[in-house]
């Protein structure tokens, strides 16, 4: 949930004031432009010379307006993209085919059309039946919504262009991104803007992890931003949130205090407007106290009581931000507003911040100091103090004073137990709102032994090399959380193909059945699933003898760095574990001939890996049991210049988990 200081006095203003209401629709990228015959003839790329295609221009004009609804007016955020592409080669042609147009929940694309140039001067434009919408999972493990389509007849030397608004309703660039790099090469990107002119507020801009040039046309009062010649993005695995290697363009409004004050002072500023925004909502009162005694019964210790609490505002209060809720989208909008914690706790239905402020509200009716938090999303760029930008810290937490410590607790996020954050507000400064002193505190990072994933095998081998039995998969920690974050808004049925697909991947041949997926959506039980499978030529005969890999569960896993060199940091989300334990009964006649095991090794706290190999007193089952964690210490980044040694360790892992056994016939 984001939250910024003076939106809502911003809107209100805005509304009062009418402003925005002069704004035509945005004619930016209305019609399609003459195509340049030299563009067409090209065959060089201008940024890279071994693009495989390259963007010629990206135009997009910002625009903020009211916009006239049906019964009242509304401010919106209206971006207008017109890109051009050329296309080098058949591998241009493969990455530019399908293009995905990712947007978040609250956004809305309109206006796509998309069409392909041939070299001859051939114009394919697609229809409306063309575009559709799908989920996509990015870098990270975020599912994201996407607008997708396929560009026809595309070849090398081809043109393909497309256009579209992004429409962001009940909002103003309100600390808007403006991106600037794409996974091709650019030659010339701008952006264009004509900011509300509001009074006590102010456009401000600034720049991140690039050269941004600008201007100002005092007689249109609309600012360019552009730059030229922009290399491709390439992701690196476990790199550092894109926001910080990016180029992009934060383009916000603010009043004069918040731009003149700096450092401290300008946090504890915002810290007391924060407190004095949720000093009300956690005002005892006696329907909360009364519901606070009832679910806390007989609990004692002071993290007992909070954990009750917890239990029953996760359990009676139905949270409408997620889709496991059961509403549709009109139904959501028809929710009514609950403005006080007493609102939520009668109409059993809240937002995540609602059921956080209830939380709150009730540890404080049993006497606890509350206070509302303020914390960085790692997910998308790390917060650093020093910027006195508040968008940087718009994630809220609720803060519990038990003892002389403060316990940051997250009751909107369903999946989160007591001691532990989102992974992306975990090891992050996060502000502790004060009438008087507001000062930073540093949330606690979940140790690798608290977020495994535990992995058991039950097989058995035939003489012919194939592998069948029962698996069974239990997840804990920040890996549970994922795991159902990923799959409770998914049909069962899907949740199986992605199982499938999962497995799959890692082994062709695999042929899973009797799928069981539990506790997607269970606030306390971990995420597990178990399958029967069945993988023809997992063993490889050779005359009298079988080859076997015992690691079952990392068969078919490619390397986690195959490249040599690396260009950003090494960061990896959380600290993890992993614990395997493979039983497999060996094919009659067979014995195991020397059963080596790989030695154990480490990098200091760091990290561990060690396997025990054995086989039962009869000598017909193998056990195979494997140990391995990261992220001891709480070390989860690293320059660049640590890349040769973390790929040596993960290099020696998976080594190691491709250790073939023999097995030859007695």
């Amino acid at each position: 949930m984001k939250f910024f200081p003076h939106f809502i006095a911003l809107l209100s203003l805005v509304f009062c004031l009418g402003l925005g209401a002069s704004f035509a629709k945005p004619s930016s990228g209305d019609e399609w432009r003459p195509i340049d015959k030299g563009e067409l003839e090209s065959t060089t790329p201008v940024v890279d010379k071994d693009a495989d295609a390259e963007v010629i221009f990206w135009e997009a004009r910002v625009v903020d307006e009211i916009q006239e609804g049906v019964e009242t007016a509304f401010p919106r955020t209206v971006i207008s993209h017109y890109l051009r592409i050329k296309i080098f080669n058949d591998r241009g042609k493969e990455s530019q085919s399908k293009i995905d147009i990712p947007y978040e929940t609250s956004v809305e694309i309109k206006d796509l059309a998309a069409r392909t140039i041939k070299p001859d001067g051939t114009i394919i434009e697609l229809q409306k039946k063309d575009f559709f919408d799908r989920t996509i999972v990015k870098q990270g493990g975020n599912k994201i919504k996407a607008k997708s389509f396929a560009m026809p007849n595309v070849e090398a030397g081809a043109i393909i262009e497309y256009r579209y608004r992004e429409v962001r309703n009940n909002t103003l660039s309100f600390y808007e991104r403006l991106d600037f790099q794409r996974e091709i090469p650019v030659r010339n990107v701008k952006y264009s803007m004509k900011p509300l002119a509001i009074p006590g507020f102010g456009f401000q801009m600034r720049p991140f992890n690039g050269r941004i040039q600008n201007d100002f046309d005092k007689k249109s009062e609309t600012f360019s931003f552009w730059m030229s010649n922009v290399p491709a993005f390439h992701e690196e695995p476990k790199m550092p949130p894109e926001y910080e290697v990016r180029p992009y363009l934060l383009v916000f409004y603010a009043t004069a205090e918040d731009t003149e004050r700096q450092g401290a002072l300008y946090w504890a500023g915002l810290g007391k407007r924060v407190y004095d925004d949720y000093k009300a909502a956690f005002k005892v009162r006696d329907d909360i106290r009364e519901a606070a005694t009832g679910a806390v019964g007989n609990a004692t210790s002071d993290d007992d009581k909070l954990q009750k609490l917890l239990d029953f505002v996760r359990t009676k209060i139905k949270n409408a931000n997620r889709d496991t809720a059961g509403f549709t989208d009109a139904e959501r909008a028809k929710l009514k507003e609950n403005k006080t914690p007493t609102d939520t706790l009668k109409r059993g239905v809240g937002t995540g911040k609602d059921i956080s402020l209830l939380f709150g509200a009730m540890a404080a009716s049993l006497g606890f100091d509350v206070r509302v938090v303020r914390v960085g999303n790692r997910r998308e760029s790390f917060f650093n103090p020093g910027l006195t930008i508040p968008f940087f810290i718009s994630s809220y937490d609720i803060a519990v004073k038990v003892g002389a410590d403060w316990h940051v607790i997250d009751p909107g996020s369903s999946y989160v137990p007591m001691g532990m954050l989102l992974w992306q507000e975990e090891a992050q400064q996060a502000l502790l709102t004060d009438p008087k002193e507001s000062t930073f505190i540093k949330t606690p990072l979940t140790p690798p032994e608290k977020s495994g994933e535990k992995r058991t095998a039950k097989l058995k081998l035939s003489e012919d090399g194939t592998l069948e039995g029962d698996i069974n998969v239990e997840y804990s920690g920040q890996l549970d959380i994922e795991m159902k974050n990923l799959n409770d808004d998914d049909s069962p049925s899907q949740r199986e193909q992605n199982l499938r697909d999962k497995i799959k991947r890692q082994m062709s041949t695999a042929e899973l059945s009797d799928i069981k997926i539990w506790n997607v959506t269970d606030q306390v039980k971990h995420f597990t699933y178990s399958y029967h499978v069945r993988v023809p030529g997992y063993g490889q005969r050779t005359g009298k003898r079988l080859f076997l890999q015992p690691a079952f569960f990392e068969h078919g896993i490619e390397p986690l760095f195959s490249s040599n060199s690396r260009k950003f940091a090494i960061y990896f989300h959380y600290p993890w574990s992993e614990h395997d334990e493979v039983w497999i009964e060996l094919p009659s006649g067979f014995t195991l001939d020397s059963p080596d095991a790989p030695h154990p090794f480490g990098a200091g706290g760091i990290s561990e890996y060690k396997v025990a190999i054995g086989v039962t007193a009869d000598a017909k089952t193998l056990r195979y049991k494997r140990d391995f964690f990261f992220g001891g210490g709480g070390n989860i980044m690293f320059p660049e210049t640590s890349y040769p040694a973390l790929k040596q360790l993960f290099d020696a892992v998976h080594e190691e988990d491709n250790h073939t056994l023999t097995l030859k016939i007695n």
